[in-house]
């Protein structure tokens, strides 16, 4: 875990649980062309899977996870693994993702800490990569998962679904690759990001930047890590993810164990959204949430493509567009929107919830059933 020594959460070596590794890229090689430029030599994507592959190879399900996810979609906590499955309910024998009629892949993102190549990782020089990682994009992730889909000698995926990050590599995989998917289902997102959502992001990263033990990125053996920085940038992040009425009813104006706010004390809310920023300190690195949060604030499928509605004409997959009726960081209307510029007639589904944008992944039966509708011919 990233701790006070300055380590990352997970490192090669460690028990990989049910990780699988691809060297996708060779050390001395031309690397994975980039997007803004550069490339990515010894690309290495860590991945987990669930059910057979058929013969056709043509039951092959793609998983995508969101900001701090990782590639155990779903399976208990074990070695390797801190926690369940962040999509525990969804996926498996006879679930809404049915491992036994599909085969289900879900890779640790490019620029992650779960395994995938990131700013954490050993470069091919046998140092951390840690500031020299360069800048990458929502396309560029999707072009590491399809070097991972040839790898896997998938050449279409029967579907490929995901929610928020998740949700937007979806997309790029519909727009970039429309060849290569069947079926789609796109939950709580847009088709770009927003000033506020890029403002949201730039904030977080600021705040882990300005903690002394940043040390420009290269903290990695120091003896510390932005750990501050790292659980402020995640309590900004919870405010954004929940709802005003879950605050209220759940906390309102009491104080932390008893202890007046005027005395000393902290409100209860406070202390939830600092155990929440610590939490997520112990199990990720502060580099990774940086540049992950910047590939978001790239997002943008219409980006030379002629814009969002030439972009999404590109799209031949059978595609469920879903929102959260309280999401306030992707508000319902950026999905009307994905539903109204696809090609058919999509219709939007509303997840109804109490929790936000948290809501796709807290309301399984929900989620469930649209994800059961998406893969079903």
């Amino acid at each position: 875990m990233t701790g006070a020594s300055g380590e990352p959460s997970w490192q090669h070596g460690d028990e990989p649980g049910g990780r699988r590794f691809a060297k996708l890229v060779s050390d001395d090689g031309p690397g994975l062309t980039l997007e803004a430029g550069g490339s990515i030599p010894g690309l290495t994507v860590a991945y987990e899977t669930w059910g057979v592959l058929d013969p056709e190879r043509s039951n092959a399900v793609l998983v995508l996870h969101a900001l701090t996810g990782d590639s155990h979609a779903t399976g208990p906590a074990g070695p390797g693994h801190p926690t369940p499955g962040w999509w525990d309910a969804l996926i498996g024998p006879g679930a809404p993702i049915d491992t036994d009629r599909h085969f289900v892949v879900c890779p640790n993102v490019l620029g992650g800490c779960q395994g995938t190549t990131g700013p954490a990782s050993t470069a091919p020089d046998g140092r951390r990569w840690g500031p020299r990682f360069p800048r990458i994009t929502i396309r560029d992730q999707v072009a590491a998962e399809a070097l991972l889909a040839d790898h896997l000698g998938i050449e279409r995926w029967a579907g490929v679904v995901g929610g928020s990050m998740g949700g937007m590599r979806v997309l790029e995989w519909c727009v970039g690759h429309p060849e290569r998917v069947n079926r789609a289902a796109v939950l709580a997102v847009g088709a770009a990001a927003t000033a506020e959502q890029v403002a949201l992001c730039s904030v977080q990263c600021r705040a882990i930047r300005l903690d002394p033990a940043f040390s420009g990125g290269d903290y990695y053996g120091t003896g510390s890590a932005p750990l501050d920085g790292m659980a402020l940038a995640r309590g900004i992040g919870q405010i954004s993810y929940r709802t005003e009425a879950e605050f209220a009813e759940r906390f309102g104006r009491a104080p932390q164990d008893d202890k007046d706010p005027l005395d000393g004390g902290t409100f209860a809310v406070e202390s939830y959204l600092g155990y929440q920023g610590e939490k997520l300190a112990t199990r990720f690195d502060p580099n990774s949430y940086v540049v992950l949060s910047e590939a978001m604030n790239s997002h943008d499928v219409g980006r030379d493509r002629g814009g969002l509605p030439a972009a999404l004409s590109r799209v031949t997959a059978e595609v469920r567009v879903a929102g959260i009726d309280t999401d306030r960081l992707y508000p319902l209307a950026l999905q009307a929107e994905l539903a109204e510029l696809l090609p058919g007639n999509h219709a939007l589904t509303v997840i109804h919830s109490g929790f936000g944008h948290d809501g796709f992944l807290l309301e399984a039966d929900q989620a469930g059933a649209l994800m059961a509708r998406a893969l079903t011919d």
